[in-house]
């Protein structure tokens, strides 16, 4: 048989939860996107580079304070086994720099290998952050259960970027953040009256030129009220 080949990307989540970071993975585009060869992602289990006997990932803070941290050593064991000189390791961090769409399309572009390394409990030993890890990453200003969840967003975001994951007929150009500064107009389907709620006139009308006028000052309406932030307004 020809040869398949290989993956344009290999994504590896470390992780105490490898189903929760796989679940959302294993579904729709994405999955189509790992059954095509286009990537291949794994999940692994941090317990297993643990070599006490009760399996410990954390211990309690040096210097006192609430909670628990990953302990260095399996860290350390895991990552090193798993990467290679092709990798950038990312530690999913509410300290992390807030992941945007132009970091998923970086990252996609590069292509290559990603360790994605969960935090759990109060994080990981800082020791890891500054031997080991290229890129802390945060999907935002709150706190999650575990960095499993964090982590699948992550992958699902670079790798509906790789090329033919989407299918041909889908660019990823025309979506929301493709224009960092605006965010899409509203969007309507048939039937053009639904309980007495009309599609807007100008949609149905055929004239592209007033269209895209209409969707432009829609779209600034909507950045508006929703993400002043992105217009650079308070």
């Amino acid at each position: 048989g020809g040869c398949n080949p290989p993956p344009l990307m290999q994504i590896d989540i470390l992780t105490l939860f490898p189903e929760i970071a796989l679940a959302p993975l294993s579904e729709s585009i994405i999955s189509r996107a790992r059954a095509a060869g286009i990537v291949e992602i794994h999940a692994h289990n941090l317990r297993d580079w643990a070599t006490d006997k009760h399996r410990r990932t954390d211990d309690y803070l040096c210097g006192g304070g609430q909670g628990m941290l990953l302990k260095p050593e399996p860290l350390f064991a895991a990552i090193e086994e798993l990467k290679t000189e092709a990798t950038t390791v990312i530690l999913m961090t509410p300290q992390g720099k807030v992941f945007k769409q132009a970091v998923a399309r970086e990252l996609s572009e590069k292509g290559g290998h990603l360790l994605i390394v969960c935090g759990h409990y109060e994080g990981v030993d800082h020791r890891v952050i500054e031997e080991l890890v290229d890129l802390e990453l945060s999907i935002g200003d709150y706190v999650l259960t575990n960095g499993a969840i964090a982590a699948a967003v992550v992958t699902d975001a670079i790798v509906r970027l790789l090329p033919g994951a989407l299918g041909d007929e889908r660019s990823p150009e025309d979506e929301s953040f493709s224009d960092p500064t605006l965010l899409e107009a509203p969007a309507y389907t048939k039937p053009a009256e639904f309980r007495g709620l009309v599609v807007p006139e100008v949609l149905l009308s055929g004239h592209h030129a007033k269209i895209e006028a209409w969707k432009k000052e829609q779209a600034l309406e909507r950045t508006r009220a929703n993400r002043p932030d992105l217009l650079g307004e308070p």
